[in-house]
């Protein structure tokens, strides 16, 4: 009897992200331990996150990002995913902003969010057939927290998951490919925070969530307390070993973290004690499963 020559495809991970550094503070470690273990990830970022606002002091005085924050967040984006370890794909729509006033400001045209569906899932389509991931990644109906370029890019995953594999629909985008699981990220897990929460006091040291659970269903105008998510976690990742690299791909982001702020305010070494975990619901499934999982190729090996 002679060994099998069959080699089986390679699993591929694709993470659908609306702006540079949003990968960084959703699922980033899920991403570095499945590249280390050799499977291919990829970040499509939707925006060039050109309308960002400075949020790191460190920078304000620096000339680039205020003479073109789309470069700028471009490099930062390119050192990130060299520290993670993966591939990143631009799709190529400008940054929407975040409206504020009463009554909201119409958003910029010609700006992501605006996009007919079609047109704005048409690039995503055809990394979708170009790439093959068997698992594709994005947010919940409200996009993690309510930005309109996150809600579109929720609704693009969801458009590619479901058409890539039609051969009549995008038809110029290449042949078909149809993935096989649809997750969406729950990194504003409350479960989570809670538990960070009460570690950081018990150990006697100040919490910074206090006030997001406190007032959970407000949600102030960066997303810092996002309503709670209707899907339960299905999916949980033990990827502590890589909150480390995690850490220094957001501070890559040097525009848009201060690296003295809120995502620093629990050690990586806390963390792995009490939540090691990244958090996903699995939406939908061409192939059996069977929850819950610690697996995001789980009835694909």
């Amino acid at each position: 009897m002679t060994a099998s020559t069959h080699t089986p495809a390679p699993l591929r991970l694709l993470a659908v992200h609306a702006h540079p550094d949003d990968e960084s503070s959703k699922g980033a470690a899920t991403m570095a331990m499945y590249a280390a273990a050799g499977v291919e990830v990829m970040v499509a970022t939707c925006t060039d996150g050109s309308r960002g606002d400075i949020q790191n002091p460190a920078v304000e005085g620096e000339p680039h990002p205020k003479r073109d924050m789309a470069g700028a967040r471009r490099l930062e984006m390119d050192q990130a995913a060299k520290v993670l370890g993966i591939q990143q794909r631009w799709l190529g729509f400008t940054d929407s902003g975040l409206p504020e006033g009463d009554p909201l400001p119409p958003l910029p045209a010609g700006s992501f969010a605006v996009q007919p569906l079609a047109r704005a899932a048409a690039p995503l389509v055809r990394l979708v057939r170009d790439f093959k991931p068997q698992v594709i990644v994005s947010y919940d109906e409200n996009g993690g927290y309510p930005h309109p370029d996150h809600i579109m890019a929720h609704r693009v995953a969801v458009e590619a998951f479901a058409a890539a594999g039609d051969p009549d629909r995008y038809p110029e985008a290449g042949a078909a490919w149809e993935p096989s699981k649809l997750y969406y990220d729950r990194a504003f897990s409350p479960d989570r925070f809670r538990a960070l929460h009460f570690a950081l006091e018990e150990s006697g040291l100040q919490s910074p969530y206090a006030q997001r659970l406190a007032a959970w269903l407000e949600t102030d105008a960066e997303g810092h307390t996002p309503p709670q998510g209707s899907h339960a976690t299905t999916t949980q990742i033990d990827c502590g070993d890589y909150f480390e690299a995690r850490d220094d791909a957001l501070r890559a982001h040097r525009t848009q973290v201060d690296p003295l702020g809120f995502f620093f305010a629990v050690s990586a070494e806390m963390q792995r004690r009490v939540w090691p975990w990244e958090d996903y619901s699995l939406i939908e499934s061409r192939v059996p499963a069977e929850l819950p999982e610690k697996d995001l190729f789980a009835g694909l090996r």
